[in-house]
């Protein structure tokens, strides 16, 4: 009997340490993801991201959740990627747009360059060129790159119509605090830039702290900007190009066979924020204009003007807000696709 007893003890204290073995592997493996971002609560770009989690839970079955931060809540970009640093680590991951993934790495700028693009396609050919080293970049920094977004075109919103950049040198322009490199360079080519955190933005047009806005049309839209700047210049100043970043150390926690399901889940919001962007923002016009929203429009000898005096700024950002060689290899893929449309 002592014997019978004696080998079915074995086996069962074998199972019980898988069990608790499994259990153990099981607790490691499962991580809830806080991703901050400002994109304005209830827009579609929180939705989309909110659809990822949904996602991201169902194929990992609750191995990787997330939970998201919208609107700036969390505060500045820049407090954003403090926070998910190794020595705070409040945050395992962002949507950030050029001023916050410049805090990781500077190149980021090339993307956010006023004047340099002129349309979906410009913007298309240089992005595919530069995203490769763009990602490389990031990802030396302690970072996962999940994908890359498209948050539309940014214009400028303004409380009185602006034609030149004349015009434009003469309001008081809002620029994201924080960003240092970028407050100094629009005052040494003649900008009025006032510094404040995204949140204080509408409150500082209606303040008058501020007389213009460089945003996106849908953004202007979901946060109404345009009932205190109701000029809209119909001038593509750079596409707003974001990426969705996590940092390696929670990359690392979640379980290889689980990674390729979050990646490809993460491509499908990329398609999404891709292909939705520019239909966003030309019903956000339309709807603003139904609401009194006054949109300037330049004749194109005043376009061609218009570029050809910004081309001298965005020159002098060579070196000073981008790196030599990323402002070279981005100016040569613009170049180079222009050329394929018959252009310089």
């Amino acid at each position: 009997m002592l014997k019978t007893v004696r080998t079915f003890a074995v086996p069962a204290a074998i199972a019980a340490a898988v069990v608790v073995l499994t259990s153990s592997v099981s607790a490691r493996a499962a991580i809830t993801v806080k991703l901050a971002t400002f994109a304005p609560a209830n827009s579609a770009w929180h939705k989309a991201l909110l659809d990822m989690g949904d996602a991201w839970s169902k194929v990992t079955e609750g191995r990787v959740t997330l939970r998201v931060y919208p609107g700036g809540t969390l505060g500045t970009e820049a407090s954003t990627v403090k926070m998910m640093s190794p020595a705070v680590g409040e945050l395992q991951a962002a949507l950030l747009l050029p001023p916050g993934l410049a805090r990781i790495d500077d190149a980021v700028d090339v993307f956010g360059m006023p004047f340099f693009l002129e349309n979906d396609d410009e913007m298309r050919a240089v992005f595919t060129a530069m995203r490769p080293t763009m990602t490389q970049r990031i990802e030396k920094n302690g970072y996962k790159v999940l994908n890359w977004g498209n948050g539309g075109w940014v214009q400028l919103f303004s409380k009185k119509e602006i034609r030149t950049l004349a015009d434009l040198k003469a309001v008081k322009l809002y620029t994201t605090e924080g960003d240092d490199k970028s407050v100094q360079w629009y005052k040494t080519n003649g900008f009025q830039p006032i510094p404040l955190s995204f949140n204080d933005m509408v409150g500082g047009l209606k303040r008058g702290m501020i007389d213009a806005a460089p945003t996106p049309a849908y953004g202007a839209s979901m946060l109404q900007i345009f009932r205190d700047a109701p000029f809209l210049l119909d001038v593509k100043l750079a596409p707003l190009l974001g990426a969705t970043v996590m940092t390696t150390d929670a990359w690392n926690k979640i379980d290889a066979a689980d990674r390729p399901k979050i990646l490809a889940e993460a491509n499908t919001l990329e398609t999404r924020f891709m292909s939705e962007a520019p239909k966003l923002d030309a019903t956000a016009v339309g709807t603003m204009q139904q609401r009194g929203l006054k949109v300037t429009t330049l004749t194109p000898a005043a376009n061609a003007e218009f570029r050809k005096t910004a081309e001298a700024l965005v020159a002098s950002m060579r070196g000073t807000m981008v790196p030599a060689d990323v402002f070279d290899a981005a100016l040569n893929a613009r170049n180079a696709y222009r050329k394929t449309k018959g252009g310089k």
